[in-house]
Parts: structure tokens; C-alpha cells; sequence
């Protein structure tokens, strides 16, 4: 998400030449689709569409790349034992980049997408990628569904195809996308333990507002990455909402259970309760009575005591261990584990996965 910012400043300074979008992989990819590169006309560029090992080779070639008009090439990044591994070591995977000159109506209605999502706007950006003598075409859809960009001459018949179709998927031809708003993230406390928080939740360009009852904490110069600061007495002053992340770390028991008994009500998508087991029990069981509901679908709603089990002690451990536990709920990843065991290493070389890269290493060995 701090890609955004950065593809939007990039592009209000001027001087960008391509735009970059990953389409489509196949196998290991490092980024997925709808990531993007805005390459200037000097070399320098915005964001990245891989691990660093295509991003050379792409600003390098993109200029000539896109002379006659937008174009979509293919980059692999597969362990060949019979070829010099391509671009460094490799992801494993294939993956489909859109490249597209900045000066098109096209181009400037997706980058006006993406700036609207700095702002809070959802959108879906349907586009028809080029190739055998067809050219880019692009459809912006607002939140309601209704046109806000559609290329030179699509027809209604084109325009009414494009509903139903599920982002980040490519449909004979055209790649879906839905860009959502940032993610809000509300810091309800604003002690010394939420500066690291918001911090690293700014890092991940999340839209992050601290708010507290106590004015003399609740000041501005004390979290410079928030976009607000405030001083607030109750839930219903913020507008919390079903989609945000909300972290609630007062340190003050009645002003927790008060702000718990209305986040209850709203349901944020992750709603994280600092304090220890004891503490959030007590919580959790008088702000059921308050509510009206039972303990087990109070704690349905919240996760409580705060934070994965990561180890380490110290403000910036907790924010880490909470900051990640937010990351994996509101991307739907929590629970789940990227860690390789022995019986999956076995089985990847046994398919030849990693042959070229051992190959290597080993001729690597014997020289030395």
C-alpha cells in the first residue's frame, strides 16, 4: 500500500514515461498481480514488480519497449538446466508484465484511480491488453458501478461484460482489478507502546488515526506518521467501520471496556485488545453484560490478549507481534504458515525445482 503513495507522488512530480503492471504469473512469484512500476523518462522509477530481479532488465528496455503503443511481454524467471539462470537466481515462475506509455487517456485514468484510493475511493479498473493488432483499452468502474473512464469507442455491449467479473483474474484478454482503499487502522491510546505501532503500520502505508480521552497525550507531535490525531471520548465520534483495524491500548480499564462495548457494535475487521489474559477476561465478560451478548460471541469478535505469539519483550516487539496479526486477518491470511518442512524440500527437488540453482552452487563449492 506504500507503493500507491509513492506511484502517485512519483507521477504528480512528472517526468514518468511507462507504467508497469504485473497481469498474470504462473508458478512462484514474489509479487502478485497488480503490482506495479512507474519507470521515469531519466531511469529512475516507483515500486516494484518483482524481487529485484526484473526490475533492471524492465526499466532498461521499457523505453523502445513501448514505442508503438502499449504491449504485454513475458519474463521468466524458471531454474533451466540447459540456460544461464535469468535475472539473478530467480523466483521460479513465469509472470506477464503490462508495459504502457504514461500519455494516454488510458494510463491517466488508472493512475487517477489509484490516487483516489489514497482518499478512501474503491474502484474497478477493467483493461483489454494488447496483442494480434488489438490496442489497450481500459474501463474504470466506480463503487456503485457506475462509468467513470471508458476508452474511445467501447460499446454498451463491451461496457455491460465487464460487470461480474472477479478481480485479479484475467478474462480472455482482459485483467480485472479492484482498487481498494488503504487500510484504516485506529490506535485507541496514544501512550508511548503505540508509537512503534503506528510507526510500522505507516510503514505499511495503512491510513492510521490515533485517537485518546487525554489531551496531553493525544498530540499530534508525538505520532508525526498518523494522518489524525485526536482527542475523543467515544467510539461513535471516529466512524469506525466494518473494513478498518482497530487496536485498543488505553491502559485505562473503564475507558477500555467503555470503548469495547461500542466496537462490539461495530465489528471492525480486526478489533485487537492489549492487556494480559486475566485483564482482557474481566473485559470481555462485564462488556458482554453491558452489550447484551455472550461471552463466546464477544470473543468472536476480538482478539484478545493482542498480538501473535512471536517472543521478545519491549514496545517494539508487541507492536511487531500486533501489526502482523492485524496484516494476516484484513488480508485473510491468519492461521495459515509459509514455512517449508523437510517432506516438502524432498519433494520440490525431487521435481527438479531447484536442480540448476544446486548445480551451480556446487561447481560454485569446487572452485573454491
Amino acid at each position: 500500500m506504500m507503493e500507491r503513495r509513492q506511484l502517485v507522488a512519483m507521477w504528480r512530480r512528472g517526468g514518468a514515461a511507462t507504467l508497469v503492471t504485473l497481469v498474470r504469473t504462473e508458478g512462484s512469484s514474489y509479487r502478485r498481480p497488480g503490482a506495479r512500476l512507474l519507470i521515469g523518462a531519466d531511469g529512475g522509477h516507483a515500486g516494484t514488480i518483482s524481487g529485484g530481479c526484473l526490475e533492471t532488465e524492465v526499466v532498461r528496455k521499457s523505453g523502445w519497449k513501448v514505442r508503438e503503443g502499449a504491449v504485454v511481454e513475458r519474463y521468466s524467471t524458471l531454474f533451466d538446466d540447459t540456460a544461464e539462470l535469468p535475472f539473478g537466481l530467480g523466483c521460479g515462475g513465469v509472470v506477464d508484465l503490462l508495459l504502457e506509455p504514461v500519455g494516454t487517456p488510458e494510463c491517466a485514468a488508472l493512475m487517477g484511480a489509484i490516487e483516489a484510493s489514497l482518499a478512501g475511493q474503491k474502484c474497478t479498473v477493467v483493461t483489454w491488453l494488447p496483442g494480434e493488432g488489438r490496442s489497450l483499452r481500459r474501463v474504470v468502474l466506480g463503487a456503485d458501478g457506475a462509468v467513470v473512464f471508458a476508452s474511445e469507442g467501447l460499446g454498451a455491449k463491451k461496457l455491460a461484460c465487464v460487470i461480474g467479473l472477479r478481480a485479479g483474474e484475467e478474462y480472455e484478454g482482459r485483467f480485472v482489478e479492484e482498487i481498494r482503499p488503504l487500510q484504516r487502522l485506529f490506535v485507541l491510546g496514544a501512550g508511548d507502546d503505540a508509537k512503534p505501532l503506528v510507526q510500522m503500520a505507516a510503514l505499511l502505508g495503512w491510513r492510521v488515526t490515533v485517537a485518546e480521552g487525554r489531551a496531553q497525550l493525544a498530540r499530534r507531535e508525538r505520532f508525526p506518521e498518523a494522518e489524525e490525531v485526536r482527542v475523543v471520548t467515544g467510539v461513535e465520534e471516529l466512524g469506525i467501520g466494518s473494513e478498518d483495524a482497530v487496536v485498543l491500548m488505553t491502559h485505562s480499564y473503564e475507558q477500555d471496556r467503555a470503548l469495547l462495548v461500542g466496537l462490539l457494535g461495530v465489528m471492525p475487521r480486526y478489533l485487537g485488545v492489549l492487556g494480559a489474559r486475566h485483564r482482557s477476561s474481566l473485559l470481555v465478560s462485564e462488556a458482554a453484560v453491558m452489550k447484551g451478548l455472550t461471552v463466546e460471541e464477544c470473543c468472536s469478535r476480538l482478539y484478545a490478549p493482542v498480538g501473535l505469539d512471536l517472543g521478545g519483550d519491549g514496545p517494539e516487539a508487541i507492536a511487531l507481534a500486533v501489526i502482523a496479526e492485524a496484516q494476516a486477518c484484513v488480508q485473510g491470511k491468519l492461521g495459515t504458515s509459509r514455512r517449508l518442512g523437510a517432506a516438502e524440500v524432498a519433494e520440490q527437488i525431487a521435481k527438479g525445482g531447484a536442480s540448476r540453482y544446486l548445480q551451480v552452487q556446487c561447481a560454485m563449492d569446487e572452485a573454491q
